[in-house]
């Protein structure tokens, strides 16, 4: 998993991907494609 400092872009590279907020950090989650997991903070 990747740490950015903008998560905007990386919600747009596929459909699945959802953007989520758990203990103050955001998170983008993808189940089809878990290549896509990142998070900020």
């Amino acid at each position: 998993m990747k740490l950015y400092s903008s998560l905007k872009s990386k919600k747009a590279r596929s459909r699945g991907c959802k953007l989520v907020r758990r203990k103050g950090r955001l998170y983008v989650i993808n189940k089809k494609e878990p290549k896509y997991k990142c998070r900020q903070g």
